[in-house]
């Protein structure tokens, strides 16, 4: 195999550059448009979206499938072809305005869409080193944070300014998916991986730890992701507009700050980047639960949107004690843990916020307290045979 370096355009980071400009261009489009195509043109109920929202996360719960599927075909045209499926099911979907055609279109993109999250993951671990990985992700996440700017600001004006239908919109949207796709197919040579991967399905005890700050991440971001803005809407009447500018800011934050983050992780590392953010969301959760004031929400979704941009410190984190031949499959492993608490966390708490919502934050809070506690348990200096502090004096 041809020998590549990180000379000129044709590199491993450019490739990712241009996945983590894809992506977004066919999934935010998706998911800004669902709610009001399936109301106004499938005329859904709750029932409905509720049972779409499921099976969309059904594919995410497989995702540790990925590594049977590199049994077959390389990991980076894999993930080219995850992105090209995803943008399929974009383009598709306005075209099958119904209840059954909808749920076909959502696990067709869904499907393209976990599995490249689980495979550009794993690329993005065995090509970067770790010196270099905390800036280079924070980078990759600034990129898609530009691009779901450009993104939400084009989509409006084709809606608003010139009325375009939405099937136009989605054929648009997955279509440039679907040539970037093509791009990466043909313009890039498949780059080697340093080391070559573990085609079967790994679970090993020395990395428990990495496996329960990745679930406690996956519920404490379904309660972000269902019920912050959720209360935005239900409790202090933001509108569509309103909600869509909070993304924004959130994007422009990122765009601005997830670079400098990453470089921070980098230099304070793991333990101490994880321990800030988890003090911040046992803060944020509980003041989700008292909050009264639409502006205070706000920021409070500001700034819980803020903390989660510091998660990519689990991955550098298991990048550092990992067997560098495990990546590929754990990396299919973390998605499925992660959304083990979507299926779940969502209905429950659901039952939960009839009830109370401030309850349902309070445990936010709460999961956010077991992620601190488990975060101590990092290592100063992570490594193979040092992945925790329990077995390990020298790093404490």
């Amino acid at each position: 195999m041809k020998e590549i370096t990180k000379k000129g355009i044709i590199n491993p980071i450019t490739l990712l550059i241009l996945m983590s400009i894809a992506m977004p261009v066919a999934f935010n489009v998706w998911s800004a448009m669902l709610n009001n195509f399936v109301v106004e043109k499938a005329a859904f109920t709750g029932v409905e979206i509720g049972i779409l929202q499921s099976l969309r996360e059904v594919p995410g719960f497989l995702s540790f499938t990925a590594v049977f599927v590199i049994l077959i075909i390389r990991e980076q045209i894999f993930a080219v072809f995850a992105l090209a499926l995803l943008g399929l099911g974009v383009s598709m979907t306005g075209f099958f305005p119904s209840a059954y055609g909808l749920y076909f279109t959502t696990i067709v993109m869904s499907t393209g869409f976990h599995y490249f999250e689980a495979v550009k993951q794993s690329l993005s671990l065995q090509w970067l080193s770790k010196e270099e990985a905390p800036k280079i992700l924070g980078k990759l996440i600034a990129v898609g944070s530009l691009t779901s700017l450009l993104i939400y600001g084009s989509l409006w004006i084709l809606l608003e300014v010139f009325e375009i239908p939405y099937f136009v919109n989605f054929v648009i949207a997955g279509g440039i998916c679907i040539v970037l796709a093509f791009v990466m197919f043909i313009g890039f040579p498949v780059f080697p991986s340093k080391i070559p991967q573990n085609k079967n399905l790994v679970l090993r005890k020395r990395y428990w730890l990495f496996y329960v700050l990745t679930f406690l991440s996956g519920a404490r971001r379904q309660i972000f992701v269902v019920f912050a803005a959720f209360l935005m809407v239900e409790k202090f009447g933001y509108s569509a507009a309103e909600v869509t500018l909070l993304f924004l800011i959130n994007y422009a934050f990122n765009w601005s700050f997830a670079e400098r983050i990453g470089e921070l992780i980098g230099r304070f590392g793991e333990r101490r980047a994880l321990t800030f953010e988890y003090i911040g969301l046992i803060i944020v959760f509980i003041a989700y639960g008292l909050v009264q004031n639409a502006t205070l929400a706000a920021f409070l979704y500001i700034l819980d949107h803020m903390f989660f941009a510091m998660a990519i410190a689990i991955s550098t984190y298991f990048q550092k004690i990992a067997d560098p031949r495990d990546i590929a499959s754990s990396a299919g492993v973390s998605f499925t843990i992660n959304h083990i608490a979507a299926v779940v966390i969502p209905a429950a708490l659901g039952l939960i916020w009839i009830w109370s919502h401030t309850l349902v934050f309070y445990i936010g809070a709460l999961f956010a307290l077991f992620s601190l506690i488990a975060a101590q348990y990092i290592p100063k200096v992570p490594s193979p045979g040092h992945e925790t502090i329990l077995f390990d004096t020298k790093n404490t």
